[in-house]
This record gives structure tokens, C-alpha cells and sequence, in this order.
């Protein structure tokens, strides 16, 4: 149990206020009593807005209920349905002609393309391994994944057959983006006597172990050492070529961690305050010895004049808050109810990055003096324009310039991509980035629709009319109200990230729908797809595309055309359900993790979070509503995927097995919540009912 103490007129956990007087406040020459009393001012204008926007929520969701309910047997009317949402006040209308005004933006998220990464914020060495992540070798990318086109790598040290198809695949690369005024790479034998490029302006300067060119906005370090492993073997001396990657990380605070209480937020604050201070490093054992992470320098080198220049060595971190459903008891208020999470952590996350403004850091992290915060799960302009209130609230209170905090706005709900002009418009001179995620917006696809019938199966949700006017309408509309230039436009995960090749296939899809960064599960993922903003020209490519779909397409409902499924086919849907949820559910509950390469039913490991589980949860909820299965069937699936995921994690000694005592197990019964709960769950969410049993599992 917390030990809680009285700042302001709300209960604190001791030392969470012990972290921000000490670590966060006292070095910014702030009055920590003025600060509380400041923060409690702000939770008594805020918290209720909070609620009632929430309320909000449950209002639309029982109207659009009950209009399927009553109209359940008949053929689905669309025009009648959007008639129906635009007088509920779903949707709103659009507004007038506006370009967005956000200034003091880093060039990483303005004027750049590349890929970004997500990390759990309390795995302090994934942290500094994904801030690290702006650099990375290609040839450690290509040795060591199935992303080459060659035979594996044999084991016993330094495989000389992979290393030169690795060399050969550089130089190919080398050919398409720093090509020479004759010849190929291929061709040189003696980097003593100049590598002649075809564009002299590509060439940068030197560094201290090789030569650094420029393509598409991306920096690429060409690093000469004859006498290394890899470098003696190559005729030029070529050890590596090392690629500018991951321009932009988000530090995650929400899907993927774990965190329901002062203890877990406290670390999460720890290791944000670690890397805006540029002080964050982790020990840990690698071989036998051990070995400590800490936050990269800067790239120095010596431009084309002959004077000392240098290059940032890490990523432009975002830090993402937790959205407006969830509280925690780390800090209750006047009448004992918990605190919003996500206005806990707008003001605490907040003044963290008052560090970086002030300059506070080792190296800093904006350049702009700006703190980059993305926003998940709002649910349209209103919820938006509460976001830009509270940052402005938080401004004020930290004595910030106002919009020095910069919003992130997650396109991942319905009423969001619905009312997307108007949501960018609430944080027009705020906003740095949208993005589309295919996880949560079909979660809330279904949610939504829980009513109106049963879904298609969950595969089938990929092909549908819906995702693909969602996918192009967010391009689309991002673009037209100037977001090119100014701000990230970003598409979804990669979520395999054992298969490097089928992504470096597939995603470079992204880049072509117009999207300026992409999310990637690795730092090596990172550097595979920088390959792709070598390929393509973003910028070139968002001039020239196409109208931006409509909304008839975008309010399609994925409902199944008749339940003609056989038994096998029901099993098989409510097997892969089963198996993912279980999988996902034992590690979140039983070992506080919230992210991680979990094994899919065919053993291929995925990345899954709590969009993953939202969808898999919600469709079993609702064939279990619509008789599509039964009770006893879904019980059936979960009981024989406990089986299989047992079997998964049998190598791991933490682990419990769920079906050794089905009545026992907390991951089983978690599961089984997030099903048979599913349709009265807030919006289809999964936090709710995770962060309860995590904290059964915590107290036993």
C-alpha cells in the first residue's frame, strides 16, 4: 500500500512527491508548494470536464445501441444511419477552410522522413536502446535477419559467405543513393584516391572513420577500417555503413506498459525525467560480464570547408500520456476518488520536459524548445480541444510559452477518423502528428457496432471498404490543412519482427500512401526501413495524390452477410481469438508486462499491446452476443489455447501455468472478463478489467 501524504488538499503517494519536489521541481527553481496548490487548482477545473466527456461517451455509444437494436432483422439504411449520427451529435460538421499554425517544430517531425519507434517507458534498457536507434548498421541489419536474400549466417563466429553478400547488398544500396559519376561501388578498389559521386552536393564531410553523404533528408556514414573483422575482407575497407534511422521514438506511458499504481508511474517518471535529462542508464549481464546502456553523443565530423560540425546521436523523443478513461490511486482527490491518469500525466510528463526548455539536459532532446506529447483515444473535437486546454493549463502552470507543448493526435477511434478535420482543428497551433492504427480503430470499429450484428471475421476486417477510405482519408486530410512540412503523418506497426523481409516487402506501402513515418518494433526494424525514405521521396509523393475519400465508405459496417460459417470455421476464429488474448493476458497480469513478442497459434511471434487484445476480446464479445457461438464454445477455445500457451512459455521458470488450475489462475480469469464483459466494457477497452487484476496479482 501507498503511503499518503497531503499537498494541496490531495492525498500524493510519499514518494512520487518526494520525485517531483526533488527530481523535477527543485532544479527548475520551482516552489513546491506553489506547484500543488497550482496542480490542485487545475485538477478542480479539469476533473470534472474530464467526466463528463467520458459520460459523454457512454451517451452516444447507448443511443447508436439502441437505434441497431431496434432496427435488428432489417437491411442496414446508410443514409439513415449517418442522418442518425450527425443528429445524435456524432458527427459534427466540418470546419471552414484552416491551415494549421504549429511553430517550433524540429526538423525530424517537419521537414524529414523516416521511421519512428515505440518503446515501453519502464524498460529503461529497451528506453535507451530505441533513443539510440537514430543511428544504425546496415550490415548488422542484414547479417543478422532473414532481411538478405542469402543463406543464414553459420554459427562459430564470423561468417565470411554471409559477410559478402552483406558487403554486396551495401554496395547495391550504395549504388541507388549515393551513385557514382561512373561505375559502381562495386567497381572501386581504393578509397585513397576519392570516390567520384555523381551529385557532388550529397557529400557532407568526413568523419572520424568515414565519409558522410545525404539523400532524401537522411544522413549515411560510409565507415572505412581496412584492419577490422569485417573491413578486411572488403577490396574498398569497408566495415559498415551506417544509416540515419529512427528520426522520432515515443516513450509509450499507455498500450504498452503495464502501470496501475504509484510504483509503476513513478518508474515510468524516472526513466522519462532520465532521458530529458540525458542521465538514464541500465546495467545489466551480457555473456558473463557486465554491461551499461547509456544515451548516445552526438556524430561529429568536419564538413566540406574544413570546419567541425556535428550530427544528432539520438532520436527526437515523444513521450505518450495515457488517455481520458483511466485513473490511479497514486494521487486521489478532495472525496477520495482517484485522478484522471491522463491529467496526471500531462502535468507531470510536462514538467519534466521544462528541463529540455530550460536546458537542463546532458544534450537535449528539442532543439526547438519543444515537448512532444502524443494523446491517445480521444474520441472527436471535444475530447481534442480538452487536450489543448489542459497542455495550455500546464503551460501556465510551469511558466511555459504557450503551445510549447505540442500534441500528437492518435486517429485511432471512430468519432476521431469521422471528425478528423475538425479534431486537428482544436489543436490547430499545437499539433505535430497524426497517425492511423488499423489495432484500435477496429477494436472500436466493433465496439461501436456491437449491436447492429455480427462482424466478419477478424481477418477479413483488412479487406473491407472501411479501413481503406479510413487509411487514405487520414493522408488526405492531414494534408489539406497543411500538416506537410510541418508535421509527422504516420501509419501503424510492423508487428513481426522476426520477418524482415516479407516488412521490407510490404512497408514500404506506407511511405506511398504518403505517410512520413511508420512504426517499427526494433532499432534493426528501424534501420531496414530507412531503406525505404532512400527508395521513395515522401514529400514528392504526398503532391500527387488523390481526392480524399468520403465518409459513406468510412461509416461502412463490418458486418458478415449471413452466418453461413461451419463449426470448423467458428472453432478456428475462436481458437486464433482464444490464443491471442491468453497469450497477450498472462504476461500483462502476472508479470506487469505490457508489450512483447508473443506467439501467434502458429508460433510466429508478434508484437501485441492492449489494440491487439482489444480486437481479439471484442470480436469473441460480440459472436457471443449475436449467437454466432455459444458460451460453452468460447469457454471450449480459451481452456485449449491455455493449453497452447502454457506450452509456449513452458522455458520460462516464472512462469504459471493457466491450465493447471483454470479456477485459480488470475491471466485465465482476466481473459475470460475481457470476453464474457466485453460488450458493457467502456468502449470496448481493455484497461479497466486488466488494470484490476494486475493489481490482484501485485497485492497476492
Amino acid at each position: 500500500m501507498s503511503n499518503m501524504i497531503e499537498r494541496a488538499g490531495l492525498q500524493v503517494d510519499d514518494a512520487l512527491s518526494r520525485f517531483v519536489d526533488e527530481k523535477v521541481l527543485a532544479p527548475l527553481g520551482r516552489d513546491a508548494d506553489e506547484f500543488w496548490t497550482g496542480f490542485a487548482a487545475l485538477l478542480a477545473s479539469f476533473a470534472p470536464r474530464n467526466a463528463a466527456l467520458l459520460q459523454k461517451r457512454e451517451d452516444l455509444q447507448a443511443k447508436i445501441d439502441a437505434w441497431h437494436i431496434e432496427r435488428r432483422g432489417q437491411p442496414h439504411d446508410a443514409a439513415a444511419y449517418e442522418a442518425f449520427l450527425r443528429e445524435i451529435g456524432y458527427l459534427v460538421p466540418e470546419p471552414g477552410a484552416f491551415t494549421i499554425g504549429t511553430q517550433n517544430v524540429d526538423p525530424e517531425i517537419a521537414t524529414m522522413a523516416g521511421p519512428q519507434l515505440v518503446v515501453p517507458v519502464l524498460n529503461a534498457r529497451f528506453l535507451l536502446n530505441a533513443a539510440n536507434a537514430r543511428w544504425g548498421s546496415l550490415y548488422d541489419a542484414f547479417y543478422g535477419t532473414d532481411a538478405l536474400n542469402a543463406a543464414p549466417a553459420k554459427p562459430g563466429g564470423y561468417d565470411r559467405t554471409r559477410g559478402d553478400a552483406v558487403i554486396a547488398r551495401g554496395r547495391k544500396f550504395l549504388d541507388e543513393a549515393v551513385p557514382l559519376a561512373e561505375g559502381s561501388w562495386a567497381d572501386l578498389t581504393d578509397a585513397t584516391r576519392g570516390i567520384a559521386i555523381a551529385d557532388v552536393s550529397q557529400y557532407v564531410g568526413e568523419t572520424e572513420k568515414g565519409r558522410l553523404f545525404k539523400h532524401n533528408g537522411l544522413h549515411i556514414e560510409v565507415v572505412f577500417d581496412a584492419g577490422s573483422a569485417v573491413g578486411k575482407t572488403d577490396k574498398l575497407g569497408i566495415a559498415d555503413i551506417n544509416l540515419e534511422a529512427a528520426l522520432t521514438t515515443i516513450a509509450d506511458m499507455e498500450d504498452s506498459v503495464a502501470a496501475v499504481d504509484a510504483e509503476d508511474k513513478l518508474l515510468a517518471y524516472t526513466n522519462w525525467l532520465g532521458i530529458i535529462r540525458g542521465d538514464l542508464s541500465e546495467s545489466f549481464d551480457k555473456g558473463g560480464q557486465t554491461m551499461t546502456r547509456e544515451l548516445a553523443g552526438d556524430k561529429a565530423y568536419t564538413d566540406t570547408s574544413g570546419a567541425a560540425q556535428s550530427l544528432p546521436g539520438r532520436s527526437i523523443m515523444f513521450v505518450r500520456n495515457v488517455g481520458h478513461l483511466m485513473t490511479n490511486p497514486a494521487i486521489t482527490l478532495p472525496g477520495g476518488s482517484e485522478i484522471p491518469e491522463g491529467i496526471m500525466d500531462a502535468v507531470i510528463t510536462g514538467a519534466i520536459g521544462s528541463h529540455d526548455v530550460t536546458g537542463l539536459g546532458k544534450y537535449g532532446n528539442s532543439r526547438q524548445k519543444s515537448i512532444y506529447i502524443v494523446k491517445p483515444k480521444m474520441h472527436g473535437p471535444e475530447e481534442c480541444a480538452f487536450t489543448n486546454d489542459l497542455f495550455g493549463a500546464v503551460e501556465d502552470l510551469m511558466g511555459l510559452p504557450r503551445n510549447t507543448m505540442k500534441v500528437g493526435v492518435m486517429d485511432e477511434e471512430r468519432r476521431t477518423s469521422a471528425n478528423l478535420g475538425a479534431c486537428i482543428h482544436a489543436v490547430k497551433d499545437r499539433i505535430v502528428f497524426i497517425n492511423t492504427g488499423f489495432l484500435d480503430r477496429t477494436g472500436d470499429e466493433i465496439h461501436t457496432s456491437m449491436q447492429a450484428g455480427p462482424m466478419v471475421r477478424k481477418g477479413a476486417m483488412k479487406t473491407l471498404d472501411w479501413l481503406t477510405a479510413y487509411e487514405k482519408r487520414n493522408v488526405g486530410i492531414g494534408l489539406k490543412h497543411g500538416l506537410s512540412g510541418r508535421a509527422q503523418i504516420g501509419k501503424g506497426m510492423w508487428p513481426a519482427p522476426d520477418l524482415m523481409k516479407q516488412m521490407m516487402v510490404e512497408k514500404i506501402g506506407h511511405l506511398k500512401a504518403g505517410a512520413n513515418t511508420a512504426w517499427v518494433p526494433s532499432p534493426t526494424a528501424a534501420t531496414l526501413h530507412a531503406l525505404h525514405y532512400h527508395q521513395a521521396d515522401v514529400f514528392d509523393i504526398q503532391k500527387d495524390l488523390g481526392d480524399v475519400p468520403g465518409l459513406d465508405p468510412l461509416l461502412n459496417i463490418p458486418l458478415a452477410d449471413g452466418i453461413n460459417w461451419s463449426e470448423a470455421e467458428v472453432a478456428e476464429e475462436l481458437d486464433n481469438n482464444a490464443q491471442g488474448l491468453l497469450g497477450y493476458v498472462v504476461r500483462w497480469t502476472e508479470h506487469g508486462v505490457g508489450c512483447s513478442k508473443v506467439p501467434d497459434i502458429h508460433d510466429v511471434g508478434l508484437m501485441e499491446d492492449r489494440a491487439t487484445l482489444r480486437i481479439s476480446s471484442q470480436h469473441m464479445a460480440n459472436w457471443l452476443l449475436h449467437g454466432v457461438c455459444s458460451e460453452d464454445q468460447v469457454m471450449d477455445a480459451l481452456k485449449r489455447m491455455a493449453v497452447k500457451v502454457d506450452a509456449q512459455n513452458a522455458g520460462d521458470p516464472t512462469y504459471k501455468a493457466m491450465s493447471a488450475d483454470f479456477e485459480n489462475s488470475i491471466a485465465f480469469k482476466a481473459a475470460c472478463d475481457l470476453v464474457f464483459k466485453g460488450v458493457e466494457q467502456p468502449n470496448g477497452y481493455t484497461e479497466p478489467l486488466l488494470h484490476q487484476w494486475r493489481q490482484v496479482a501485485k497485492a497476492g
